[in-house]
């Protein structure tokens, strides 16, 4: 079942990944990952070949991990039965997949992931707005030490680490990694989007590194700007118009120098909100 399950995954990966190179690239790429959607598509048994095709066509995002004994994207409290079916499917590595009686995605377990441990808001604080909602002071970076791609990614998920947002660093940065070596989140204006999906447990997370030096990120692109994300795959969708705002507001100069200019995580903090007051939502 596992080798299933992770063809599965990585098939809905490079699907999310195209829909982010339409919403954000250049579109030079658009070939290449249409090509190696379909060969991972013919590649799938003939019946979830089919099945998977039919759920495409309602949502990119196929599969959902059972976490707490419940699905992760609609969130319906699963039987008892269900749950230990998927995990015995997974032990024992069989061919039969899992649906959720809600929503109809493909269910697996994800245990070999990182998962979310940030405390939740209180409904008596005030509701939180615009990036305040997804990152906090703790997760601001200044004058990140990295001058390379994997090494920038370490320390921003340590700082999510650290910060007791996530539970294990390592496992984002290995995930991360190997998005990276798809296709690369670096854009224009010095600007990169490293990320994780199905981080699972509670809400979207951003930890923002910047680095006046730069930080080669791959053979064309040096960013000044880094932006790490932790996202439930519940929220794949929204990650992508969360980028586009974040984008629009670091695209302008004097956002980006304001950013660029503060030297300790408070000011870096105020000049992250006061670029994205109108950008994110």
């Amino acid at each position: 079942m596992q080798s299933l399950i992770n063809h599965l995954l990585q098939l809905q990966e490079l699907v999310l990944i195209l829909d982010e190179h339409k919403a954000t690239g250049d579109g030079s790429h658009l070939e290449r990952l249409s090509h190696d959607i379909e060969m991972l598509s013919d590649g799938l048994p003939s019946p979830t070949r089919e099945f998977v095709r039919r759920l495409l066509k309602n949502d990119h995002v196929f599969t959902a991990p059972m976490y707490n004994g419940a699905c992760a994207i609609c969130g319906m409290r699963l039987p008892i039965g269900m749950v230990q079916s998927v995990r015995q499917a997974h032990d024992l590595q069989t061919d039969d997949v899992h649906t959720c009686p809600s929503c109809a995605r493909i269910l697996y377990e994800s245990a070999d992931s990182a998962h979310w441990t940030g405390e939740s808001h209180a409904r008596t604080e005030p509701r939180r707005i615009g990036i305040a909602r997804f990152s906090a002071q703790q997760l601001m970076l200044p004058a990140l030490r990295a001058t390379k791609r994997d090494d920038a990614i370490i320390e921003l998920a340590n700082a999510m680490q650290d910060a007791k947002f996530v539970d294990d660093a390592a496992k984002l940065v290995t995930a991360a990694i190997e998005r990276e070596n798809i296709l690369s989140t670096a854009m224009e204006d010095g600007l990169a989007f490293p990320h994780v999906r199905g981080v699972e447990g509670g809400g979207l997370t951003l930890a923002l590194g910047t680095s006046r030096k730069g930080v080669k990120f791959d053979s064309t692109h040096t960013a000044h700007i880094i932006c790490f994300l932790a996202i439930p795959t519940a929220v794949s969708a929204f990650y992508l118009r969360l980028v586009s705002g974040l984008a629009d507001a670091f695209g302008k100069q004097q956002n980006r120098e304001a950013i660029l200019a503060a030297s300790d995580q408070e000011s870096l903090w105020k000049a992250i909100i006061k670029a994205t007051r109108y950008a994110v939502k």
